[in-house]
């Protein structure tokens, strides 16, 4: 049975904090692949960059890791109102042979009472939380991971600044395409 680690997110952009959290579960869990899941929508309606931009962007960053990095474009091929159960609703016939595994965050934890069917996620998928850096909590596992905030990149780049330090070369220099 193959075993992949999906972790999901608005990738907008994409960032060095998502690479790092997407090494971490490779090397630390029993999973053949991690898949970035770009969000389609976003359920509490973040204003989001096109959802062709952010695949592409992810790509890019995975292009340097090798095979155990995917890009899933699922989230757009589901539609609706881009809630993680409509996913693993969709995605789990998809794949019979296969055993997912749910990356998120100990940031999202005080959300998750605001997610559609939490419950029945954790029935249909093992749940990995990982520690964020700045949100410690009893169940994620692993050392914080690295304070990266996409807002904080948006920002830079709005004026003007290069965040080199926290962008994949690859994923900046499509973001200064895009804005020519």
């Amino acid at each position: 049975m193959k075993r992949i680690a999906l972790i999901g997110g608005s990738f907008n952009p994409p960032h060095v904090g998502h690479l790092m959290a997407a090494l971490y579960v490779r090397t630390t869990r029993a999973v053949d692949e991690v898949w970035l899941v770009p969000a389609f929508n976003h359920p509490f309606g973040k204003d989001l960059a096109p959802f062709d931009d952010r695949v592409r962007m992810c790509e890019l960053m995975a292009e340097d890791c090798g095979p155990w990095l995917q890009v899933s474009r699922a989230e757009g091929q589901v539609g609706g109102e881009g809630r993680t159960i409509e996913l693993l609703e969709w995605l789990l016939p998809q794949h019979p042979n296969t055993r997912f595994e749910f990356v998120i965050g100990s940031d999202i934890l005080a959300d998750l009472p605001k997610w559609k069917a939490w419950e029945r996620i954790q029935q249909l998928v093992d749940v990995v939380v990982l520690y964020r850096a700045g949100y410690p909590a009893p169940e994620a596992v692993g050392p914080p991971m690295a304070e990266v905030s996409s807002t904080e990149i948006r920002k830079a780049l709005a004026e003007g600044r290069r965040p080199d330090h926290l962008v994949p070369r690859r994923v900046l220099d499509f973001l200064e395409q895009q804005r020519r």
